[in-house]
């Protein structure tokens, strides 16, 4: 069978479940409306998701040994595209939301599933090829995800972002019957079925995601609800995993964790993520808050990125096929440390192509770290594993992105209050320049004639821009400084030259 005609069957829903997880943040105000919800009520059309996802994603490889790889991979395409047509059919959030979760469902395992797939058509040598086409959809996804979604809601209606999914759900079930075959290690087995592991691990990883999720709005450890579910997801993941190691059949087979190279590329990967998603939630949060972007304008900038990503990762893929991935990791986190670097010396009179280049920087620093890490990560794991080491590797990469939209939207509110506290310090009836300062402002708009604004509102507004700005630079250098930190991590990972042999993981 044609390896790319695998690798296009696998990566279409999968490119379809990737952005489906970021292209209803755009519609929100429009779903909100037509569906008469407060703002708070219609955020959970986002979480109820991103839960269900989380859940799924960890027990993709135990749900293909129960189910079979193929059926399981055609029954969650079947399930995210029905889901995805009564999403668009909501007649309430309440029933948005319960499609929602079983669009989450669905689409949990189609990332780990195509991701195993691929490593398994591609031979060792060419699985840098296998990862760049795999990273496409993954860098791909959350850049147009939000355009696309912006663009569909304004030009034809928010219900059209999950029908769109119809036809290519179709197509995808229809490929995969015809293309995919089981190996036999993939095929149904009759299996014991962990109901305790099960429930501890939906209990931990649906209230993590919910802590993340809410834990700003709710000001994290202030609020008693914030702090409940903290504890319910630490007793739970705790118990799951002191659970799992004694029991016979296993939910996740946390042994691959023994090999260190998996252990330290799934460290890595989450960190990675922490910095690409922080970076792409703080770049456009800067550029409409700061510099007045609008959302399209703001989406040309991140725009450039993503093409320099696609261009990155092929020859990324082609160098790990010939050189020490080790070292093309360290190139591709010392870029994407700079560009965010470079991201953290914006101020408020940043010119358009100044704002493109760190943007551009960070998806090629970007391309030439994820084929080389996954490629590192996964190298020593053997092929009957493959689907519980790619589940496990995809759900620490979601969490850290959702870790780092979270770090940096926190950072990013304490530090302007910081920054304001600081620069108002200065503004009072006995500091010169402050009062140089007003006397010039008050002439202007005298000689102005505007009546309707005061020196003292226009001198509060200029501090909060200040302090805002502040807070961006600490938020984008402080991001910077972990991909740094993270570095001497690269040291640790083995890499196998004898591409074809894979070591045996003891049960």
């Amino acid at each position: 069978m044609n390896r790319f005609l695998i690798a296009i069957t696998v990566m279409l829903p999968t490119l379809i479940e990737i952005i489906d997880t970021s292209v209803v943040n755009v519609s929100l105000d429009h779903i909100r409306g037509s569906l008469s919800a407060g703002i708070d009520e219609s955020t959970w059309a986002i979480t109820s998701y991103l839960v269900s996802n989380a859940i799924i994603i960890p027990i993709t490889g135990w749900l293909s040994r129960v189910f079979g790889r193929k059926n399981y991979l055609i029954a969650s395409i079947a399930m995210f595209t029905v889901s995805s047509f009564l999403c668009g059919s909501a007649w309430s959030l309440r029933a948005l939301i319960i499609f929602r979760i079983i669009q989450g469902i669905g689409g949990g395992g189609l990332q780990p599933l195509s991701q195993s797939i691929l490593l398994e058509a591609f031979p060792p040598s060419q699985h840098g090829r296998a990862m760049a086409i795999f990273g496409v959809g993954i860098m791909f996804g959350p850049i147009v995800g939000p355009l696309l979604g912006g663009w569909i809601t304004d030009n034809w209606s928010w219900r059209w972002i999950f029908y769109i999914n119809v036809p290519i759900g179709i197509i995808s079930i229809i490929l995969s019957t015809l293309v995919i075959k089981d190996p036999p290690y993939m095929k149904r087995q009759r299996m014991k079925i962990d109901y305790p592991g099960l429930l501890l691990l939906a209990l931990g990883l649906g209230s993590l995601q919910f802590v993340l999720d809410k834990g700003q709005r709710e000001d994290w450890f202030g609020s008693p609800v914030i702090v409940a579910f903290s504890l319910i997801t630490v007793i739970s993941l705790v118990l799951f995993v002191i659970l799992e190691l004694f029991s016979d059949a296993p939910v996740i087979n946390l042994r691959i964790f023994r090999d260190r190279t998996f252990t330290t590329g799934n460290i890595l990967m989450f960190f990675a993520f922490f910095n690409l998603f922080a970076s792409i939630v703080l770049l456009p949060i800067y550029l409409q808050t700061m510099m007045g972007y609008t959302a399209f304008l703001a989406g040309v900038v991140l725009g450039p990125g993503g093409l320099a990503t696609m261009i990155a990762l092929p020859v990324a893929g082609r160098l790990v096929e010939k050189r020490n991935p080790k070292v093309i990791l360290v190139i591709g986190i010392v870029v994407s440390g700079f560009s965010t670097y470079l991201m953290s010396l914006f101020n408020l009179q940043t010119g358009f192509w100044t704002l493109v280049w760190p943007r551009v920087v960070l998806g090629i620093g970007m391309g030439f770290l994820f084929i080389p890490l996954t490629t590192l990560t996964l190298s020593h794991i053997p092929k009957e594993k493959m689907t519980d080491a790619t589940a496990m590797y995809n759900l620490l990469r979601n969490i850290g992105g959702s870790v780092g939209v979270a770090y940096v939207t926190t950072i990013l509110s304490r530090r302007a209050q910081f920054h304001q506290a600081r620069l108002i310090e200065h503004l009072t009836p006995f500091d010169s320049a402050y009062q140089v300062a007003r006397e010039r402002l008050e002439g202007v708009l005298r000689f102005r004639g505007v009546d309707s604004l005061s020196p003292d509102a226009l001198i509060h507004a200029e501090l909060l821009r200040q302090s805002g700005m502040g807070a961006f630079n600490d938020a984008f250098f402080l991001v910077s400084i972990l991909m740094a930190l993270i570095l001497p991590l690269v040291f640790i990972m083995k890499w196998n030259r004898r591409r074809g042999e894979r070591p045996a993981i003891t049960h």
